[in-house]
């Protein structure tokens, strides 16, 4: 995840414009308006989501080219073809801020691949090759516990209720590669986003289905800290408020609010941006940032840095995170 804030505009040009799918059709006058009787919502397991981002951090950093990635990508596929998806893996060589071509492989999973009404979950699952923002061994890989482990940590156990009890909708779960590969903080800035999200990218122009549509996408990005606070994410809003909307009335309603709070970020590039202007699918980020408070305009201290371990976990905050995805997905 970067540390950027950057305006919309910036890549605008390079993307075609997020669809409003979001956005419900007024009622027929004099037409007879029915509620959708409420669904049982699965009991998210926390400990499960938990453990499975300590098998994460076990592999090691899961840095593109590395033996820690290549075999944490065998295992996350294999777990989800164990929960009952249609995995798709797409493999490219991208090229990276320095000129160099990392091997990225994005991991699809799809349940109820044949149901056209689908919804997208996504996170990153790879881990930033320095500690830049460290004061030691900065050259050298972090765990990315937080950063990389929490939000594949969560649609796991998100993946696994599906299997147990189908919601409505189709559900594709997308674990991108190479999202932390840009530039490094010791490296100036030429202002160019696009170094970062390198496996949402090339989703975006290669899709695993031609014309694939999802009615809208959550991103969950650095979603297990202690001292999480998920502000309202600045290009979610200003792409797709209705779904920003969505999730945070639903954290709140579950009684989450002093977690999902409505104060907003400045705009910021992550998978989502690319997700909504590339696919036109409109998603909201759920993503650690502070905007007030001693640690402000920030993603916690321990944000690329070797501190991004285990010991930064709450498995508090991940119930609430996986709670609210599941009561969203089930109640639509």
């Amino acid at each position: 995840m970067k540390d950027k804030l950057l305006f919309l505009f910036v890549l605008s040009g390079l993307f075609l414009s997020a669809c409003g799918d979001d956005e419900v059709a007024p009622p027929v006058k004099g037409e007879k308006q029915t509620q959708k009787p409420r669904v049982s919502t699965p009991d998210f397991n926390a400990q499960n989501a938990y453990d499975f981002i300590q098998k994460q951090v076990d592999f090691g950093p899961r840095v593109p080219g590395s033996e820690g990635h290549k075999a944490c990508g065998n295992w996350l596929v294999e777990k989800l073809e164990n929960y009952g998806a249609d995995v798709i893996t797409q493999e490219a060589q991208v090229l990276a801020y320095d000129g160099t071509y990392l091997p990225m492989k994005n991991i699809i999973a799809q349940f109820q691949a044949t149901n056209k009404r689908r919804i997208l979950l996504y996170a990153h699952w790879d881990t930033r090759p320095f500690a830049d923002k460290d004061t030691l061994r900065m050259k050298e890989p972090i765990d990315g516990a937080n950063d990389g482990g929490s939000g594949v940590g969560v649609l796991l156990e998100v993946a696994r209720q599906i299997q147990q009890k189908q919601p409505d909708y189709g559900i594709d779960i997308i674990l991108f590669d190479a999202e932390d590969y840009g530039k490094p903080e010791w490296l100036p800035s030429d202002g160019d986003p696009s170094d970062w999200c390198l496996g949402s990218q090339y989703w975006a122009r290669n899709r695993h289905k031609p014309n694939y549509r999802a009615k809208f996408g959550i991103l969950l990005d650095m979603v297990g800290a202690k001292d999480a606070v998920f502000n309202r994410e600045g290009t979610s809003v200003a792409l797709a408020p209705g779904i920003v909307d969505k999730v945070w009335k639903t954290a709140q309603n579950l009684g989450y609010d002093t977690l999902f709070v409505d104060e907003i970020t400045g705009q910021t590039i992550d998978d989502n941006y690319f997700v909504n202007m590339g696919a036109g699918i409109p998603s909201a980020n759920i993503v650690h940032y502070h905007v007030s408070g001693p640690r402000a305009m920030g993603y916690g201290y321990f944000h690329h840095t070797h501190a991004d371990n285990m010991d930064v976990i709450d498995s508090t905050v991940l119930k609430a995170v996986g709670q609210t995805v599941l009561e969203v997905i089930y109640q639509e």
